[in-house]
């Protein structure tokens, strides 16, 4: 609980230790951990630490679970640039393009492909009009050239390619260097080895904090990973609360964890029909004429 003194510091811009007003020689330092108190001086809060170190970690936690619990605007990958509809979490309805990075959903694609035949066109990225790579050489190339310019979405492609060839120490490399850019899919990326222990050493805590800021950026496939994990720690409440989340954009495991809690009684009827309706809606809002083409095509063949 906070003191008289904490709560008059607070409102009026005054140190929560010895209590003096922040004026023009006189600058406070607001606590970094609760953003609620603020210091004239380290040795002042340094003194507070023992008086205010309860009330400081639970307001912390709040803090960390209001942004952590926020439901995103969308997944991390966005809208296709080209129709601008919400990208597919099917990762088979969609690809990047290593000339540009930029990922393209398979409606926009089998569109202009459709159109190259038509028209007799040559053959270039249906988003910057780059000739198609001809060799793995040359995408690795491409993909490079994005890298050197500070691309997450090359580096995270990058670093899956290292992954897979078995070179784990250049793959945490750039996929560490997107994550420091603010790549949520980077930051999956990194949880994997982290938990894994493949090009860094295996650590949970840091495996759990990369989870988080990927599901914060919109990843629904992390964000529903740490809601298994709350739920084999018996936080039923915390998991389900992940799995509504990542359900409403569009994530069909979610749903899935969650018809089992309402089955098992541990979600009410209306939060699993608001669930079902949200989810809905997310895949609904991923559907085009030109999409349905192009999975028709897919499937015949």
């Amino acid at each position: 609980m906070s003191t008289n003194l904490e709560q008059q510091a607070a409102d009026m811009m005054c140190c929560a230790s010895c209590g003096i007003a922040q004026v023009d020689d006189i600058k406070l330092k607001t606590c970094t951990a609760c953003k609620s108190v603020r210091y004239c001086s380290v040795k002042c809060q340094r003194d507070h630490r023992p008086q205010h170190k309860r009330a400081c970690k639970k307001r912390a936690a709040e803090l960390h679970d209001e942004i952590l619990f926020r439901q995103p605007e969308s997944t991390y990958e966005g809208d296709c640039p080209i129709c601008c509809l919400p990208i597919s979490l099917d990762k088979r309805k969609s690809n990047m393009m290593t000339c540009c990075s930029k990922v393209i959903c398979n409606g926009c694609a089998y569109s202009y492909e459709l159109r190259i035949v038509q028209e007799k066109l040559e053959r270039t990225c249906p988003f910057c009009r780059h000739p198609p790579a001809r060799s793995k050489e040359e995408v690795d190339k491409n993909i490079m050239k994005r890298v050197k310019a500070n691309d997450p979405v090359a580096m995270v492609q990058m670093g899956i390619r290292r992954y897979r060839s078995g070179s784990y120490d250049d793959a945490f490399r750039y996929v560490k260097k997107a994550a420091e850019l603010g790549d949520a899919g980077a930051h999956y990326q990194l949880a994997c080895l982290f938990g894994e222990g493949k090009g860094v050493e295996k650590d949970g805590k840091k495996e759990l904090y990369h989870l988080e800021q990927a599901a914060i950026g919109g990843d629904a496939i992390a964000r529903y990973n740490i809601g298994i994990e709350e739920e084999e720690n018996g936080r039923m409440d915390r998991a389900m609360k992940h799995w509504v989340i990542a359900a409403a954009l569009g994530h069909d495991g979610s749903l899935d964890a969650l018809k089992d809690s309402y089955e098992d009684g541990l979600l009410s009827k209306e939060d699993f029909a608001a669930a079902l309706r949200a989810h809905q809606a997310a895949i609904e809002a991923t559907k085009s004429p030109q999409r349905e083409a192009a999975e028709e095509a897919r499937i015949e063949g």
